[in-house]
């Protein structure tokens, strides 16, 4: 496990302080310092947390702390609702206060970023979660003509497990989830096993649309830019569509052997991570794929003990708010063993929401 710095620590004591300190009769909580944030670019409560948290805090950007710095600049920003006010609507002893925490907040983050190769890498990981939880996974169910013998009620070797659709994905994952958060309540269950409360704390879902219908309801109201849809051509699987910057959709198909009989070889998978629909303190996470191949390499993704850093790097990197991104992958498929994709390798991402206007496209691989 990575140790954390004190330069680290101290950046995130600091933070801390300013949302709980600065202005003693305000009851600022993290939600609320996120709302105000989020007027330019979207920002979860999850995220403030993991910049204040004393176990494993994360980076943040610069022009995060630039924002803080305005924020905590007026006494005017919690007038009323909490807000962040244009920088020109600052008056020029308001302005001074701008500029002294400026430098104290970009000042504590160079400390930090000289201990590290990138200064956008997070100190955390992306399964550990810093405040009290829960944590519910929600893995598709089978439907009754394709659920094996045991997994009848009546037979005496019942095993639930055998009503789940991705049962690799989701022991991989459960197990994991609940390693990094060892005194969080941590369970999993069907859609039809869901309840009101359930949706209320960290939700990740496994598993495509047709078999889970809390995916396909959650994934309009995340408002992300990528959808999954039947298709005619691909009767064993859905296919994604995620938007161009010419407004148009591109598909996502996954790759076959050309010879009969016909071998998956190239899967396409799904990892997105925005704030839960339901309570915007706590985050919502979609592992999914076009076939159960897909599912899993995107679980793969961030648990592959030689491969989660380097892909933990890659989001912390290109992502300005890691509380706030999707990447659809190729997963590749090779002696009938599902392959972790790399996200640093060429042509493992497809594609990635929100991309980077100053930066090209991952776009080679799995599309039709």
């Amino acid at each position: 496990m990575q140790s954390v710095s004190p330069e680290a620590m101290r950046l995130a004591r600091r933070l801390r302080q300013l949302r709980l300190q600065h202005w003693p009769d305000v009851r600022l909580t993290q939600q609320k310092l996120a709302r105000a944030l989020n007027t330019e670019e979207p920002l979860a409560a999850a995220t403030v947390s993991s910049w204040e948290s004393t176990t494993s805090p994360k980076l943040p950007p610069r022009h995060r702390l630039l924002a803080y710095a305005r924020f905590f600049a007026t006494p005017r920003s919690v007038e009323t609702a909490p807000r962040l006010l244009p920088l020109e609507a600052l008056t020029p002893e308001e302005q001074v206060a701008y500029k002294k925490l400026e430098a104290e907040l970009l000042g504590l983050r160079s400390l930090v970023a000289e201990d590290s190769d990138d200064e956008d890498i997070a100190f955390g990981r992306s399964w550990h979660f810093t405040d009290d939880g829960p944590i519910t996974l929600i893995c598709a169910e089978l439907p009754e003509n394709q659920t094996g013998p045991l997994g009848a009620p009546s037979n005496p070797n019942y095993t639930v497990l055998q009503k789940f659709a991705d049962v690799d994905a989701l022991v991989e994952l459960h197990g994991h989830v609940r390693a990094e958060n060892p005194e969080m309540s941590v369970h999993f269950m069907m859609p039809s096993e869901v309840d009101h409360d359930d949706l209320t704390g960290h939700i990740i879902l496994i598993g495509g649309v047709v078999w889970n219908e809390i995916t396909e309801r959650v994934s309009r109201m995340a408002g992300l830019p990528i959808r999954q849809v039947r298709h005619p051509r691909l009767p064993s699987g859905e296919i994604f569509l995620a938007d161009k910057a010419d407004g148009k959709e591109r598909e996502f198909w996954p790759q076959w052997t050309e010879t009969e009989p016909r071998v998956l070889v190239e899967d396409v998978g799904l990892l997105a991570r925005v704030p839960n629909p339901f309570n915007s303190s706590r985050t919502l996470t979609m592992c999914n794929g076009i076939h159960s191949r897909g599912v899993y390499g995107a679980v793969r993704s961030l648990t592959d003990t030689h491969l989660r850093d380097s892909n933990e790097r890659y989001i912390a990197t290109k992502f300005r708010d890691p509380g706030s991104f999707a990447i659809l992958m190729s997963v590749q498929v090779i002696r009938n063993r599902t392959m972790t994709p790399d996200f640093s390798n060429g042509g493992a991402v497809l594609y990635r929401w929100p991309a980077d206007p100053a930066a090209p496209q991952d776009d080679s691989g799995a599309s039709s």
